[in-house]
């Protein structure tokens, strides 16, 4: 095969690169070039699961729960020992609870987006990078290019830059290209885009509804843009693109739903010929439903190599995931020509990225001066989207006994939800806090304050986000009370940025975004007077509701 191609941007390799790749390439048996298109997921420190994991020799793996910067570059340095090629190790760099376990507790991007400043998304994605590089890390599935169009879409609001193009395409393309500058290839996503349906493709193949013209001005002016400014990979995900099918098939019947991972339509048509994306295409996640729903694995699996992923992501049964490979490869399904350009675009990834050069990349990092500036940073964020009651500041003396009723913070990788910080943070102000519980009467005589905390950050297969009066409160007598007619009232989002369209007339309303303990610290200090809040709105935290601004 030739390799032309990767002599050309996004990859950009010289010569002796180039020959590295074609060398490395003829020196895979058959059964290593099928292992190298896996990216198999690698959390914490079960030794059990990392031994299987090098067992099979993949191409990548994907870091999440893992421990200091020195422990992660040791076991990466292991599993390299073991495999013919140098690993690509992904994470998602998204901040927030997904900021690195050695790393600071980093704003999303709805954050970043609130705070609009490029300087500011530019030094704290510096940052991450340089923390991601200390641990080994040279991917990462970020930034997300969605537009958060539709205010039900759990999946979308924080883990994108808001509802405007314009500002996702400054903050996102801004972010991918200083991820890039540091040596971590960005993964631009979910392609087609996301965020005009409502629902979470962890759970179904979401749709993308715009007609062709639409989806040009709005996703396809933001995929170009990221394209020609260097984007070194994108995910391909499991939504479908019907206008698109429609335009280039005669009848397309349930095909128009073909979710975009398993779409050589959408793949090879729209992204790489149109768009003229030259880089590395890698699948979403592939046990979501959006893709399990639509066939079988045996059949979904090799179709997403033949339809232009150049990396599978994630397997639960590996081995026999590759003898589905091996299978479609008999019959004819897939063939090894398109394995061979699926691996050598992925090991033009790791050549562009250095990764095949004797000496390792380390970069310096102050954890001290990071936890700083990203609270530095988290100050910027909170946004005050209405306080019609002129509650703030809050001060012991007017407002001394705060009762808090909270759901606690909501994270897709534990049971049960975690405590607020921000209670604990208020009571060394001062404050007499009590933590509500259902058996609880609320009164006047009791209470100067009524704080409702809530930490919903949109992170994986929540189908909804909303406010559950009936939990919230454990009865439905109760879940029918509003109390701010006779107590003043404020209710903070720590993520979920909607909360208000369940709400629409609490008098003090605020959006932080994330529910880290850094930005807990900058609420309590911005509840108490010390800073300036946020008044800028990166989505209508409305919900399209006129009484909601009242």
């Amino acid at each position: 095969m030739k390799f032309d191609h990767l002599k050309r941007a996004p990859f950009s390799l010289d010569d002796m690169s180039v020959s590295w790749v074609e060398q490395t390439l003829a020196s895979l048996s058959p059964d290593e070039k099928l292992r190298q298109l896996f990216n198999l997921l690698c959390p914490g420190h079960d030794s059990d699961k990392l031994t299987a994991a090098k067992a099979f020799r993949p191409g990548g793996i994907t870091r999440i729960q893992g421990g200091d910067a020195a422990c992660e570059r040791a076991m990466i340095a292991e599993f390299n020992a073991g495999v013919p090629t140098p690993l690509l190790v992904s994470a998602d760099l998204e901040g927030s609870r997904m900021s690195l376990s050695s790393g600071a507790e980093w704003p999303n991007p709805l954050a970043l987006a609130a705070i609009d400043d490029l300087d500011v998304t530019e030094n704290v994605s510096a940052r991450m990078a340089q923390e991601a590089i200390a641990a080994g890390i040279n991917w990462s599935f970020t930034p997300v290019l969605d537009i958060n169009h539709a205010f039900r879409s759990a999946i979308v609001a924080t883990r994108g830059f808001g509802s405007n193009v314009e500002t996702i395409e400054r903050h996102a393309v801004r972010q991918m290209e200083v991820f890039q500058k540091h040596g971590i290839a960005s993964a631009i996503k979910h392609w087609p885009g996301e965020g005009y349906d409502d629902r979470d493709q962890h759970l179904v193949t979401t749709i993308n509804p715009l007609s062709t013209d639409d989806w040009y001005e709005t996703f396809g002016r933001l995929y170009k843009t990221a394209i020609d400014r260097g984007a070194m990979s994108v995910m391909s995900a499991h939504i479908a693109f019907p206008a698109y099918v429609r335009a280039h098939t005669d009848d397309a019947g349930v095909e128009a739903f073909r979710p975009a991972s398993i779409s050589r339509l959408l793949n090879q048509k729209l992204l790489r010929e149109e768009l003229g994306f030259n880089g590395l295409i890698v699948s979403d996640a592939t046990a979501m439903a959006g893709l399990g729903s639509w066939s079988k694995r045996s059949q979904h699996l090799p179709e997403l190599v033949s339809s232009g992923c150049d990396v599978i992501l994630f397997s639960d049964a590996p081995e026999q995931d590759l003898a589905y490979l091996e299978a479609a490869l008999q019959d004819g399904r897939l063939t090894w020509d398109r394995v061979d350009d699926a691996v050598a675009r992925q090991l033009g990834l790791k050549a562009a990225l250095g990764l095949h050069e004797a000496s390792e990349r380390t970069d310096t990092v102050d954890p001290k001066a990071n936890a700083d500036y990203a609270a530095t940073v988290a100050s910027m964020a909170p946004t005050l989207v209405k306080d019609v009651q002129n509650l703030l500041p809050i001060v012991p003396s007017k407002h001394k006994r705060i009762l808090v009723i909270s759901s606690g913070i909501v994270f897709p990788f534990i049971d049960e939800p975690l405590p607020m910080a921000l209670p604990d943070m208020l009571a060394a102000c001062g404050f007499d806090v009590t933590v509500y519980t259902k058996e609880m009467e609320i009164s006047a005589d009791d209470f100067d304050l009524v704080l409702y905390l809530f930490g919903d950050e949109t992170l994986l297969t929540r189908g909804r986000i909303f406010l559950d009066w009936l939990a919230l409160t454990g009865h439905f007598g109760k879940a029918m009370q509003r109390h701010w007619h006779e107590i003043p009232t404020a209710m903070i989002s720590f993520g979920y940025p909607y909360m208000l369209y369940d709400a629409p007339r609490v008098p003090t309303y605020i959006n932080a975004y994330s529910t880290t303990e850094t930005m807990q610290k900058a609420v309590c200090d911005l509840l108490l007077g010390k800073g300036e809040w946020n008044r800028s709105n990166p989505v209508d935290p409305f919900a399209g509701l006129e009484d909601a601004k009242y």
